[in-house]
């Protein structure tokens, strides 16, 4: 790989084993996957719950962390993807006293190192999105794929390690989603049928991310008949990096590199395309809702919710009094906001609970499903019944209003 005067000298040791073991890990990166050179990145985006991280891992952060201040700073802005718990309701979740424990030890060592810990998935709705253009070093599969597609900035799934070493190196390597012919459409959606609520968004995102199921693949979608709102993106994209691993999508006429499809496809005719229409939606949802009976427990969460979100949330249980455990998952910066606007307390009036900067299947969710006896959850999120099952969770997928129902009806779900 081509390096700079500067990389040369991060390789060399000169500015600290930090950087030095960071630019090794990208070259390494960057060699298997072809890439001739590293890109310059504006940010990074770190998984930090300790479920992924383990022991091991908290302990290699702490090593690094006790490193000297000029050796160990990162040098971009860095944040961080959900913890493992909500500190102030882990007793009531019954997660354990170790696993907070490891959660403030490797929230310490990430503050250390100088990353915000700022324990959201939805960065781009509360913090700072990147523009169009901008390459950057994103972690989680939902927002790498709503920056890629809706910002249209340029990012590949970082693992843990590299985005770090994004962060102390201020670069990545540049191939994948960081070069223009890897943004080309490779298969078309044709819809016949604009979802109307985030369930149906997120089950799109699952039926397309079925068809492409591949990394690499890039769908693009024709016929959607209005532009959809970004909670209504966020739900789609991230079932389809879900169900699909994919980490870029085009809305035609809608989504930023996509005006027209030729923008993005040299060759339209000789692409291959698929029809998706509501019956393909309807027989999608109807697959997590066979035999569920009664629920255990409601969830809001994968991706955490916007502030638009908790306040319907809010409403619907304006009133109302939940019978199961409704538990509505959010980023820090949405629930300051909630508090300050009555919401959080109009929701916990109900029974119910707002959690902050944890996001459910990265918080232990076997331990808590086993402490809890949860087995049968009811979400809207489709990327949260996607990977609940490995969980030993019984997941269905319903519209908000649905679930709100069916907290309040003692588990039950309506017809």
């Amino acid at each position: 790989m081509r390096l700079t005067d500067e990389e040369e000298a991060m390789q060399a040791g000169r500015l600290g084993p930090l950087r030095q073991w960071a630019i090794d890990h990208q070259i390494r990166v960057g060699r298997y996957f072809g890439a001739n050179d590293l890109v310059p990145v504006g940010q990074a985006h770190i998984m930090a719950d300790t479920e992924s991280l383990g022991v091991a891992g908290v302990e290699w952060l702490e090593r690094w962390a006790a490193l000297p201040a000029d050796q160990r700073m990162v040098c971009i802005p860095t944040l961080t993807d959900p913890r493992g718990t909500d500190f102030a309701a882990a007793q009531r979740l019954k997660q354990q006293p170790w696993m907070v424990d490891l959660e403030r030890r490797a929230a310490d060592a990430f503050a250390a190192l100088g990353v915000l810990m700022t324990n959201t998935c939805i960065n781009y709705q509360t913090i700072m999105a990147p523009v169009p253009g901008e390459h950057v070093a994103y972690g989680d599969t939902g927002v790498v794929i709503y920056c890629n597609s809706v910002c249209g900035a340029r990012s590949n799934f970082e693992g843990g390690p590299s985005a770090l070493s994004a962060a102390v190196t201020g670069r990545t390597p540049r191939y994948g989603f960081h070069l223009p012919e890897r943004r080309q459409v490779t298969l078309l959606v044709r819809v016949s049928y604009t979802p109307r609520r985030l369930d149906e968004w997120g089950a799109l995102g699952g039926v397309v991310g079925r068809l492409a199921g591949d990394y690499w693949q890039v769908p693009a979608l024709i016929g959607i008949e209005r532009v959809p709102n970004s909670d209504e993106m966020k739900h789609f994209g991230a079932a389809l990096a879900s169900y699909g691993s994919v980490a870029l999508f085009h809305m035609v006429g809608i989504t930023p590199e996509a005006m027209r499809l030729e923008d993005v496809a040299a060759a339209p005719a000789s692409l291959k395309a698929h029809h998706v229409g509501q019956a393909e939606l309807r027989v999608f949802q109807a697959r997590y809702a066979k035999d569920v009976g009664t629920v255990d427990v409601v969830v809001f969460s994968a991706p955490q919710l916007s502030l638009v979100e908790i306040q319907a949330v809010a409403s619907l249980l304006e009133g109302k009094r939940v019978a199961v455990p409704l538990l509505a998952v959010t980023s820090p910066q949405v629930k300051a906001d909630a508090d300050r606007f009555g919401l959080t307390a109009r929701i916990e009036a109900s029974g119910a609970t707002v959690l902050s900067g944890m996001c459910f299947y990265q918080s232990y969710a076997r331990d808590m499903a086993e402490a809890n006896n949860w087995r049968r959850l009811a979400t809207n999120s489709a990327k949260l019944v996607n990977i609940l099952g490995g969980y030993g969770y019984k997941p269905v997928l319903l519209s908000m209003q649905q679930c709100v129902e069916a907290a309040c009806a003692g588990g039950r779900l309506s017809a």
